[in-house]
């Protein structure tokens, strides 16, 4: 029996919690979506205010670059043009002169370390005619000839202060400005000042990443790499150790922080500035790291962040807050759902065993309405048997006589009308046998005409002794189904009794069988009998417009559901002409279509 709990469970209650349910799931939906958004509005905003920084803060640090190279090429001009001054003054100096004639230089070096103590120059040689040098602040040079030194030929081909750059032996450059020493028109000797730009190197160093000063011919004379000294700009980027995994890590994430970098230096990504300087032709390019950019452009993202994720955290913790109420919801409607779903599993499976009862009682049934057709049929196959018996009786009492007086050939034609009695009795009795044995579910392709013969075969005693008018019309052609025909023909004889006891009380009683076949096989059984009251009501089991103990009302109910096992249908209907006509109604013999459906089965 159903539950009263589920039994009154309403549709309109299963509508409401299917809407509730269909809001609940566009209501995560919607959270889901909004989580999303504020996730991918968060990662936007960083990444622009990433951007937008960045640009700014790069463009502020390559200002204040371009300040930097401006103040340090003056710096360089400004000792370039105060060491230049000094060979002219001490070229006319009077006791360098008279040591030079009088080749007497025992206190010229002390004069000219007093002199690079007043000037700051770095170092002040002396050379005498022959390149030979006669005085210098450094007296490790004393004697040194210079006489192929460019320095001391331009100076003695020039009439003025000659500047010249050449390499030492320590790798280093030396910028030095040379004059001729001159007296009477004779040059006595070459006056050479070797400007300090060294100190200029490490005042750059103390501020900035790297700083490289190129001639006129593009190569390092000053710079505060001591590796890129005499290189091109080119080759002196190229110049780069291989880098560490860390390195190379911390390479990557620069590149995608920043800008794309102009070059690199000791793995950091760099930003390069150049500027003209207003000297023969010299170029200083200064390099600034990203690490200020970096760090500026870090601490606003690392505010912004802790912003966001403030407010991420508020919606996540509100959001939590409705899941963990949801979640309880959810817990008690799963709670009720699993003791629902045990109910309904026990009604189930007690629904299940009614039926399987009901499809007992069904059988049961159907072979009790088989037996009570043959208690009927028995009299009428009693007699049928009784008038083959009496006509062998008398054969074989004509026989005898006939084999008394010489006769056997006429005896045997006896004998022989005795054994087509016999099979016709044989006949009779399996056609009575295979209607008694339950029909099964042996299908298999049946002629509609040959069930039809086989029904009122056993039906014929009935039909005789009810004096009934039996019209019957059917194809030529087989008409070919696919059934078990023992079933089928009990639902024929099924509906030749109703029909029968239809027209009892008529006075000239008649049954019309018609069999056709067109998309589907046909066959009707009418009768001129007073027709059916209730139509709607005819199939159903236990109804029946027979007296009480004439009928049980499950016959026609049976009978339809054979036909529909069949995959046809069982129809009534009252004709305007008067009586009940009941329509047959099968799909046609198909072989490959059969076979198929059998296999499927």
């Amino acid at each position: 029996m159903p539950d009263p709990d589920i039994s009154a469970e309403g549709p309109e209650d299963r509508a409401g919690e299917g809407r509730e349910g269909s809001r609940a799931a566009r209501g995560r939906i919607a959270q889901r979506v909004m989580a999303v958004l504020l996730i991918a509005a968060a990662i936007g905003t960083i990444f622009y205010t990433n951007h937008w920084l960045t640009e700014r803060f790069s463009e502020n640090t390559r200002v204040r670059a371009e300040l930097r190279a401006a103040l340090y090429t003056g710096n360089l001009l400004s000792e370039l043009q105060r060491t230049a001054v000094v060979p002219l003054l001490l070229a006319r100096d009077p006791n360098l002169i008279s040591s030079l004639m009088g080749q007497d230089f025992s206190t010229t070096s002390a004069r000219l370390m007093s002199a690079q103590k007043d000037i700051g120059a770095a170092s002040i040689r002396l050379l005498d005619g022959s390149g030979r040098t006669v005085g210098a602040t450094n007296r490790q040079l004393l004697g040194t000839n210079y006489v192929l030194a460019p320095f001391y030929v331009e100076a003695l081909r020039a009439n003025d202060t000659v500047f010249t750059v050449s390499a030492s032996p320590t790798g280093r450059h030396e910028f030095n400005f040379s004059r001729a020493v001159v007296s009477d028109g004779r040059s006595l000797g070459v006056i050479v000042v070797e400007a300090d730009l060294s100190r200029l190197e490490r005042s750059w160093a103390g501020i900035s990443d790297a700083v490289a000063v190129t001639d006129s011919q593009g190569q390092i004379i000053l710079t505060t790499e001591p590796r890129w000294r005499g290189l091109e700009m080119d080759q002196a980027l190229a110049v780069r150790s291989a880098p560490s995994a860390i390195s190379r890590a911390f390479q990557v994430t620069t590149d995608w922080a920043n800008q794309p970098a102009d070059a690199y230096i000791r793995g950091k990504a760099v930003m390069q500035t150049e500027t003209r300087i207003p000297f023969r032709g010299w170029r200083m390019t200064l390099f600034s790291s990203y690490d200020s950019i970096r760090d500026r452009v870090n601490a606003y993202l690392a505010l912004e962040i802790m912003a966001l994720a403030m407010a991420l955290a508020a919606g996540f913790y509100i959001l939590s807050r409705r899941a963990r109420t949801m979640t309880n919801r959810y817990r008690r409607e799963s709670a009720d759902l699993r003791a629902l779903n045990t109910r309904l599993t026990r009604e189930i499976a007690e629904r299940e065993r009614m039926q399987r009862e009901l499809r007992v009682a069904e059988q049961t049934v159907q072979q009790s309405s088989k037996l009570a057709a043959l208690g009927e049929m028995s009299a009428g196959i009693s007699h049928e048997l009784n008038q083959p018996l009496a006509a062998m009786k008398t054969y074989l009492a004509g026989a005898r006589l006939l084999l008394e007086r010489g006769r056997p050939d006429e005896a045997l034609s006896s004998f022989q009308r005795v054994d087509d009695l016999l099979e016709r009795m044989g006949a009779i009795t399996r056609q009575l046998k295979s209607y008694a044995r339950k029909g099964g579910e042996a299908f298999e392709p049946v002629d509609l005409r040959m069930a039809l013969s086989g029904a009122l075969t056993m039906m014929e005693s009935q039909l005789r002794n009810r004096r009934v008018r039996l019209q019957r019309s059917q194809p030529r052609d087989p008409v070919m189904v696919y059934c078990d025909r023992i079933r089928l023909e009990q639902v024929i004889i099924n509906l030749i009794r109703n029909a029968m006891d239809a027209t009892r009380d008529q006075r000239d009683p008649s049954i019309a069988i018609t069999v056709d076949s067109a998309s589907h096989a046909h066959l009707s059984v009418r009768d001129n009998g007073p027709g059916v009251a209730d139509l709607e009501k005819l199939f159903e089991p236990f109804w029946t417009t027979k007296g009480p103990g004439e009928g049980t009302g499950l016959g026609l109910a049976i009978s339809s559901g054979i036909v529909a096992d069949f995959g046809g249908r069982l129809t009534a209907h009252n004709p305007e002409g008067g009586g009940a006509a009941f329509d047959l109604e099968l799909p046609l013999h198909q072989p490959r279509l059969d076979s198929r459906r059998t296999a499927a089965e």
